[in-house]
């Protein structure tokens, strides 16, 4: 049997955005976030059970500030104690799965969605999506951009404004565009933290 269109996206494959059901989908998910960016902001429950019932996997401990913007929603899989500052963008046509104690910075951008570079298939309306990982404990500057099929290790931190086109490996500071590892993180750094964290 052949696979849907929702299927290939999903498994990394060609697939051609304009069918019906994910154009429903993403249809969906913006009525969903018109919401959520609209509520008063003193309705964090209220917005918070909007992102539950959109999102793959949420805890009982997140918080995005609004403005928020996604294809699907259900790509998007956070862990524990996740923050998100203001314009946080995730086009999620593959899995994005985000650790424990994350923080991102105003006006990022998690980008699994690709096209062809050639014009003719990208006229033709042809795309691919390749997953996106965030380890635990990993901090992402504002205005970084994190690419397609990128995995970022634990305990990394993102400088900001920085293009991250490959994987980042664990503990580590990375910085640039193209973002590249400029040193490890150590207990020297501990010195630049409040005094109980020595």
């Amino acid at each position: 049997m052949e696979k849907t269109e929702k299927e290939k996206m999903i498994a990394g494959e060609f697939y051609r955005a304009t069918a019906k059901e994910l154009m429903v989908e993403r249809q969906y998910a913006k009525e969903q976030l018109f919401q959520y960016n609209n509520l008063e902001p003193s309705k964090i429950k209220v917005r918070n059970q909007i992102l539950k019932k959109l999102f793959g996997k949420t805890t009982s401990r997140f918080f995005i500030e609004p403005p928020f913007r996604c294809d699907y929603g259900y790509n998007i899989f956070l862990g524990d104690n996740f923050y998100a500052n203001y314009n946080f963008i995730v086009l999620d046509c593959a899995p994005v799965t985000i650790g424990d104690n994350v923080m991102i910075g105003p006006n990022v951008s998690l980008f699994t969605a690709g096209h062809p570079v050639h014009p003719a298939p990208r006229i033709a309306g042809w795309e691919f999506a390749k997953p996106i990982a965030i380890g635990d404990n990993v901090w992402i500057g504002g205005h970084a951009v994190i690419n397609p099929g990128v995995t970022i290790g634990k305990n990394t931190v993102i400088g900001s404004g920085s293009v991250v086109t490959k994987d980042i490996p664990d503990n580590v500071v990375a910085v640039g565009n193209p973002c590249r590892v400029i040193r490890e993180i150590n207990d020297t750094d501990k010195m630049f933290s409040p005094p109980f964290f020595h």
